[in-house]
């Protein structure tokens, strides 16, 4: 249960600073979680204050306890600051576990009627570039101040934790609630953070579609994003399992296709894409990665050609009740390339690259592009 709170005094004054502490796995300030006990101030100014966490080895539990103690430290009147560590109990858990949820435990958390936009990142095949597209173009969208989350949905060839500098950090699971890792501002979920990857043997996923499916609906539901501005889903290439089961889950997902400039690339990415109309998403555009070299006499090298993303486009165009455009074009960069193995995305660690600033204007572009919330319930009542 919720300690009281003083009306006035100096531990009104730690209460109010204790509001400013983000849980950085929640997202939300502790006083709001009921992760704050007994505070009391003495008459010398000593601060007292009890912290809750969630569970025991908290992996956000040094930086809890530091923020406290900076933020009750910085009260008017505060000598020094005293920080109990506890636990809380079952029932303290399964309160805030309803807290969050909402009534919504375990249902679908981005369902038609959610006003967080969901875009599918997708390509006909492997190895062009999607997976490190899609990591990076989260960061940026962050850095643009949205709330946004990332499902690897890839799950057989998982990298999203490696690209972006995540590899061996764990969810927090908090009763049948999990809490996803926070990378660079984004909420990251993906099977690689459940399977042992110290080992080839460990790290290798071999599940038939039934399996695949629970997996997708897990991550959509047990996951707790929170109030999201932008989900993205990071899917494997083709049309298999996973395609098929986020258009049943995510039937007003939008889709972006990731293909390369080679001219033989365009019919295998508008495979995809075609899936995904079957299942009512939209294609809202294509992404052409991996678009030329740029020389040092400043003249470009087209490793793999040219055009391939227009004629996507144009593919994808006939017939569609909307033009579907090329939303940008992804130049072939070494930094990009790098910061994918060293888990430093390319938009944060040289934000001047060529294809950092090519990421950065789609997810500009993106944005500008807005989402059409017709039909869909926007959470009050006219009375």
């Amino acid at each position: 249960m919720p300690e009281p709170t003083p009306d006035s005094g100096p531990a009104a004054d730690v209460l109010s600073a204790l509001a400013r502490v983000i849980d950085p796995e929640i997202r939300r300030p502790i006083t709001e979680l009921d992760m704050v006990g007994p505070v009391s101030v003495d008459a010398d100014g000593a601060a007292s204050v009890q912290i809750k966490l969630t569970i025991v080895g908290c992996p956000a539990a040094d930086t809890i306890e530091r923020d406290v103690t900076a933020a009750v430290a910085g009260v008017s009147g505060v000598s020094s600051v005293a920080v109990d560590v506890q636990v809380m109990t079952r029932e303290e858990r399964g309160a805030l576990t309803e807290k969050l949820m909402a009534g919504r435990s375990r249902t679908m958390q981005f369902g038609p009627d959610s006003l967080t936009r969901v875009i599918a990142v997708t390509s006909g095949k492997g190895g062009v570039g999607k997976s490190t597209l899609t990591a990076n173009l989260a960061v940026a969208l962050a850095e643009r101040g949205l709330r946004v989350g990332l499902v690897d949905a890839d799950v057989f060839g998982f990298s999203i934790p490696g690209i972006l500098g995540i590899t061996g950090s764990k969810p927090t699971r908090v009763n049948e609630m999990i809490l996803p890792p926070v990378a660079h501002g984004v909420k990251v979920i993906s099977i690689g953070m459940f399977v042992d990857t110290s080992t080839a043997a460990g790290a290798a996923v071999s599940w038939r579609g039934p399996m695949l499916h629970r997996t997708i609906q897990q991550f959509l539901t047990d996951v707790y994003f929170g109030d999201l501005d932008v989900l993205l889903l990071d899917l494997p290439p083709g049309t298999g399992d996973v395609a098929i089961s986020i258009g049943q889950l995510l039937p007003q997902a939008e889709v972006l296709v990731v293909t390369t400039p080679q001219p033989a690339a365009a019919e295998v990415a508008e495979r995809s894409a075609i899936v995904a109309r079957q299942t009512g998403q939209k294609v809202i555009g294509v992404v052409e990665n991996m678009a030329g070299l740029a020389q040092p006499d400043g003249s470009i090298l087209h490793l793999f050609g040219e055009g391939g993303g227009t004629e996507v486009a144009r593919r994808l165009s006939v017939d569609a009740t909307a033009e579907v455009p090329v939303l940008a074009s992804i130049p072939l960069s070494i930094p990009l390339r790098a910061g994918g193995d060293a888990g430093a995305p390319v938009v944060l660690s040289d934000p001047e690259d060529p294809a950092a600033t090519a990421i950065t204007g789609l997810a500009e572009s993106l944005v500008a592009l807005g989402r059409g919330l017709a039909g869909r319930k926007l959470g009050f009542s006219v009375r």
